[in-house]
């Protein structure tokens, strides 16, 4: 059997802090223990917020945690092609329409929506999509986008679990609920998901299933804050025809307030951290790994 594959994959819009320190060692660790490879992945489609000088402090940070990597690294920037190529797939199934509202014209509508009770809202508790771009005629799309109106380019969620039938994944980590082993996936719970944009090819539920397929990424160790997206994942392997891989998703590194940490977070930086005297040791202690 070949070795399995493991991937740390960070986004270079700020630096680290001890939730990524957390997820890096252990992805490190689980590839040491089975014998398999870790790859390093940048996520950086998001051209506005992702900088060089993070993504070469990401590089800095994890080598000196002892965390070790396979190059080269693949820089979602420099395959774009490979998620227009999956986005054709799903297009020419039929599974694809633009979307043209703004993110304040989706909440005008969400709004109006809710002066007649609650509108639902995904896991992660946004709004589902409100709009009714779905039912546009081809023609009246032609014209929206040749006069160069933005657009997102969303999945037909019903049309897509048509195709689908006992979507599930197989979860090796400890959830809250207890949920382990053959998980069902559900993904109408979070509606017509974005793809893509008019001025990106893609999206982060797109890429991130493309790479894994491409790199033969095996066992995705990842927060539980993607728990529930896993569904989307799932969907989105099944309808593309790639593998798939089993999850492990592990607990959060929150701040004293309980809430998940972010890279605007200086107190918990590894760069901040590091500076005031911390070891790679002593980080592995503070995140439990000790």
């Amino acid at each position: 059997m070949a070795p399995p594959v493991f991937r740390f994959a960070p986004s270079p819009n700020g630096h680290l802090h001890l939730g990524h320190a957390y997820s890096a060692l252990l992805n490190f660790d689980r590839a040491r223990e089975t014998g398999g490879r870790l790859l390093l992945r940048i996520e950086d489609i998001d051209a506005t917020r992702c900088r060089p000088e993070f993504e070469t402090a990401i590089y800095e940070d994890l080598a000196w945690l002892g965390v070790a990597w396979e190059t080269p690294v693949r820089r979602q920037s420099e395959h774009l092609a490979d998620y227009r190529a999956a986005l054709d797939k799903l297009s020419a199934l039929g599974l694809v329409y633009p979307a043209f509202e703004s993110r304040a014209e989706i909440a005008k509508l969400v709004a109006a929506r809710e002066a007649g009770g609650p509108w639902p809202r995904d896991p992660d508790g946004a709004p589902l999509y409100p709009g009714e771009c779905k039912s546009l005629q081809g023609d009246a799309r032609a014209r929206l986008i040749a006069s160069g109106a933005p657009y997102a380019l969303r999945l037909d969620m019903a049309a897509a679990c048509q195709r689908v039938a006992g979507l599930t994944w197989r979860e090796l980590g400890e959830q809250q609920r207890g949920e382990r082993g053959i998980v069902p996936a559900r993904p109408e719970a979070w509606g017509d998901v974005i793809l893509a944009r008019k001025e990106t090819p893609t999206s982060y539920h797109l890429s991130v299933v493309v790479d894994d397929a491409l790199q033969g990424v095996s066992e995705i160790v990842r927060g539980q804050d993607l728990f529930h997206a896993t569904a989307v994942h799932r969907l989105l392997q099944v309808l593309l025809g790639l593998p798939e891989p089993t999850y492990r998703h592990h607990r959060l590194i929150c701040d004293g307030e309980g809430r998940k940490l972010s890279k605007s977070s200086r107190s918990t930086g590894l760069r901040e951290l590091r500076a005031a005297g911390a070891s790679p040791a002593s980080i592995r202690a503070l995140v439990g790994l000790g």
